[in-house]
């Protein structure tokens, strides 16, 4: 009989676990090695499928059903890129349309070149920010003459030897270097500086066009300030006259009784093939007060005898284009440069006139400030001829009556129910008016309409006028530096409407590229109606055209002699380029 069978019972279970001590370490060194395995295993697994999956992730993209799926999650965390140096072909196209289009865009479909230093003139890479994208593509044709023009002025534009040689011919008992292949055919165009800044803008662009044609330099007169209005056009040369031009001490003596006054040689019967030959120069009076004789100019045998002569010295303040369609000889190149005819200032003037870095501050802050949050834009320009009387109730109710009745500003309110706020359902919509006048009498009138009733069509109409000098002070050169700004702001409008006979009015309608509203021009403060009407073109209308038939000697209504030269909508005298529909 055992006296301890606690102890008996509890010794098989020693016995059944007892093993060598050597055996029970090999055990546990399998059991840790194949728990170490276990873990590295599931890292590899790991750390190979979360990377399959995010690159699927990112191939693939992800739908809706994938949003809340940790992986679609990670993607929009953990980019995965290409090596620097590496890029698809897709990339590289993608990136090169934008940049191509952005390039466009900025250049003007090829109307400017690329090269100028972009500190030097903002406005020439900014000015597509801020304007809607023409509708009127330059031709080929003229992107080509405008870089055939380029490289001449490069060549024979001031501080080059051919400038220097042929500015020779201008002094007593001194000729040219016959003998310098490089001088051989520059010929130049000097424009005078004339009138007020809308007048010289347009003429600027008529004398050019001139220049192109007859492969001449246009150079223009105005030294400071035009420099301080303008940016230079042309890309490594300037388009402005020296200072110490020979011929500058005489400017203020040319005119019509000038010994070398084209129209007077004409009168005394002093120019002809060989008296042509030995000139060196001629004054050309192309004013607004210009007579028969200098009027020839337009035909075309008097084309041929000036080709011949260095240097023409152009006094003008017109937008003298449309009659030099009429000139047999440029005919054809004309067509060509320009199949739409009513744009001819829209690109040349585009191509020109760059806002200085000064002007374009004005011109962007206004914007940015007034006009850049607004759905619509309508721009309004009065211009009264008689700066004493001011702007009268009949002109004010003229303009009110064509806004309106043209529905370019909505019309106020009279009945209860429309002056009630719109609901939250209801689309409100900002319309923001620049008016550009001498004087505040309109735009009070305009303000405090807009301000005191409410529109029928629940719209807010804001008013706005960033000047009032008073009267035209052209000799002021703020002056002119404002009225350049807002002829630019009203360019950069949705709608336009311009005074007539404004020559202020016509460039912001060609910078642009609209066709305006144009408020007729009352007579004995008669009422009009209709108040307005719609610009054929965009172009300038020609205030004072000749009316002569070249080839048969005698007078002739030049409105009717090509369908694409008409008479203008506010000036029953002028003339104006139009599109052929």
């Amino acid at each position: 009989m055992d006296l301890y069978p606690s102890r008996r019972r509890s010794s098989h279970p020693k016995a059944i676990g007892k093993q060598p001590e050597e055996q029970i370490g090999v055990q546990e060194k399998r059991y840790r090695l194949f728990g170490a395995m276990r873990i590295t295993e599931i890292l590899v697994y790991f750390m190979v499928t979360i990377p399959v999956l995010l690159v699927l992730v990112v191939i693939f993209g992800q739908d809706s059903s994938d949003q809340g799926n940790g992986f679609a999650n990670a993607a929009r965390i953990i980019q995965i890129k290409p090596e620097p140096n590496v890029t698809t072909s897709l990339d590289v196209s993608t990136t090169m349309q934008r940049d191509q289009k952005q390039n466009d865009l900025s250049l003007l479909g090829g109307l400017l070149v690329s090269g100028f230093k972009k500190d030097s003139c903002l406005s020439r890479y900014q000015s597509h920010l801020y304007r809607k994208a023409s509708p009127h593509k330059p031709s080929l044709h003229l992107l080509s003459k405008l870089r055939a023009y380029e490289e001449l002025h490069k060549r024979c534009g001031p501080g080059t030897r051919p400038y220097t040689n042929a500015e020779r011919l201008l002094k007593p008992k001194q000729t040219g270097d016959d003998d310098d292949s490089e001088s051989q055919g520059c010929k130049y165009v000097v424009w005078m500086e004339f009138s007020g800044l809308g007048n010289r803008i347009i003429s600027i662009a008529s004398a050019f066009l001139y220049a192109m044609l007859t492969d001449r330099v246009l150079l223009v007169e105005g030294g400071e300030q035009l420099d301080d209005l303008f940016c230079e056009p042309f890309l490594d040369t300037t388009w402005l006259l020296p200072k110490d031009f020979t011929l500058t001490h005489q400017f203020n003596g040319f005119g019509q009784d000038s010994a070398q006054c084209h129209g007077d040689m004409l009168k005394r019967k002093l120019i002809n093939e060989s008296s042509v030959s030995s000139l060196s120069h001629l004054y050309l009076h192309l004013a607004h007060d210009y007579n028969e004789h200098d009027k020839m100019f337009f035909c075309g045998e008097d084309q041929s005898l000036l080709k011949n002569v260095p240097w023409l010295i152009m006094r003008t303040n017109n937008f003298f284009a449309p009659s030099l369609f009429l000139i047999p000889s440029f005919q054809e190149e004309l067509g060509s440069m320009f199949p739409d005819k009513g744009t001819v200032f829209h690109h040349l003037g585009r191509y020109l006139f760059h806002p200085s870095n000064h002007v374009w501050g004005l011109i962007t802050r206004y914007y940015q400030a007034y006009l850049a949050k607004a759905d619509e834009r309508i721009g309004l320009q009065i211009r009264v001829f008689d700066e004493k009387s001011g702007v009268s109730p009949q002109v004010t109710k003229q303009i009110v009556s064509c806004v309106q009745n043209e529905e370019l500003l909505p019309k106020l309110s009279k009945s209860r129910e429309q002056q009630k706020q719109p609901s939250e359902e209801e689309e409100v919509k900002l319309k923001a008016v620049l008016v550009t006048s001498l004087t505040t009498g309109c735009f009070e009138i305009l303000k405090t309409m807009y301000w005191e009733t409410p529109t029928v069509t629940r719209d807010v109409v804001a008013i706005h006028q960033p000047s009032h000098e008073g009267h035209q002070q052209t000799e002021k050169l703020m002056h002119n530096r404002k009225a350049w700004a807002e002829m630019y702001l009203l360019s950069l409008t949705d709608k336009l409407v311009i005074s007539a006979w404004s020559t202020f009015g016509y460039v912001a309608q060609g910078l642009g590229g609209s066709r305006a509203w144009i408020l007729y021009k009352q007579e004995n403060q008669t009422a009009l109606n209709p108040p307005c009407g719609r610009a054929m073109s965009s172009d300038p209308c020609f205030h004072a055209p000749p009316y002569y038939d070249c080839k048969a000697k005698q007078g002739t209504d030049t409105g009717n002699v090509v369908p694409h030269v008409r008479h203008c909508e506010d000036i029953s005298w002028g003339l104006k380029l139009v599109d052929r529909s």
